[in-house]
């Protein structure tokens, strides 16, 4: 696909550091079996903030970022499985907290982990030339993991990024292969409201993230590997023109091992999950917008980004920066 442009990136953490020296005084655990199983030293943690919230903070530098002005703005897709709310979106909450008064699509998507490489591909596919879009990724996780199970807390963090994309007509080319497979183990899941009905007597709380951290892992090397292999024999390159791959940021381990059977040095991937942790859909767009402030990121860049999540969801995309 020609003449998508990323014009510009942002990013938003929680306002609370937990390290693993915090997490080791509430549950069963200690910073060294973490950083050994995961890469992860600490993660971020709302308070008093919601999803919509580190969402408009990371619009507000994205939009900075891009030198545009908001009203530019013709479409909003978030990515998100922490939504402020069942209804409205929160990419409507966004478009209200921005002065958007305007007519203009704005929704939420749910793919979990692999959620922003999906909503920029939608939105890609949506706008027309001279068209500008805001692509978000944020999460509160917090908000539905259990404290008590040291598989899952230790893991995930709280945070938001956001991207302006346009299309511009240049020969700039941004390419996707997503794909999504049944869950048909439930090894990965929130289900996120009470089961209980005025018919039954069960008042169970099922809101928490629960997962088979094995068989994640084993699906995940899987995936990411086949993802980016699918999407170089799509875009007709090789491995070796690819300048940087930013992975979703769930486990150094699971990168090491892509990185492996890819046959690539792991310095080709761009990590930062030993201090945010894995943020769910805010992860690669964080790492994005991170990469960016940290200059990594530089005009004429071929970059592959790369995700999976619940679903069983996952997916690539090609970008020419």
């Amino acid at each position: 696909m020609k003449g998508i442009e990323i014009l510009g990136y942002g990013y938003a953490k929680a306002e609370h550091r937990i390290t693993n020296d915090d997490l080791e005084k509430i549950v069963d655990t200690s910073d060294e079996w973490i950083v050994a199983r995961t890469g992860i030293s600490s993660r971020y943690v709302s308070e008093n903030k919601n999803t919509s919230d580190l969402a408009y903070e990371a619009a507000i530098k994205a939009i900075g970022n891009a030198g545009i002005d908001s009203s530019e703005i013709s479409l909003i897709v978030v990515a998100t499985i922490t939504p402020d709310k069942f209804t409205p979106s929160t990419a409507s909450i966004i478009q209200e907290k921005l002065n958007l008064n305007q007519p203009m699509m704005a929704f939420d998507i749910n793919a979990a982990c692999s959620g922003y490489v999906y909503a920029l591909e939608i939105a890609s596919k949506m706008i027309d030339i001279g068209e500008t879009a805001l692509v978000i990724g944020a999460e509160t996780l917090s908000k539905i993991l259990d404290y008590s199970d040291r598989n899952t807390c230790i893991l995930f963090g709280d945070g938001a990024g956001a991207s302006i994309i346009k299309k511009t007509g240049t020969d700039k080319s941004i390419e996707f292969h997503s794909r999504s497979v049944p869950d048909v183990n439930h090894v990965l899941f929130a289900n996120g409201v009470s089961q209980s009905t005025p018919l039954t007597n069960d008042s169970k709380d099922y809101g928490y993230l629960e997962m088979n951290g094995k068989e994640v892992f084993r699906f995940a090397i899987k995936v990411m590997q086949e993802s980016i292999e699918s999407l170089l024999n799509q875009i007709d390159k090789s491995i070796d023109e690819i300048d940087l791959i930013i992975p979703h940021q769930a486990n150094i381990r699971i990168i090491s091992h892509v990185a492996r059977k890819l046959k690539v040095d792991i310095e080709k991937f761009y990590t930062n999950l030993h201090e945010y942790g894995n943020t769910s859909a805010a992860s690669i767009a964080m790492a994005l917008a991170c990469a960016n402030e940290e200059g990594i990121l530089r005009e004429g860049m071929k970059i592959i980004i790369v995700g999976f999540g619940a679903g069983l969801t996952y997916g690539a995309s090609y970008i020419e920066l």
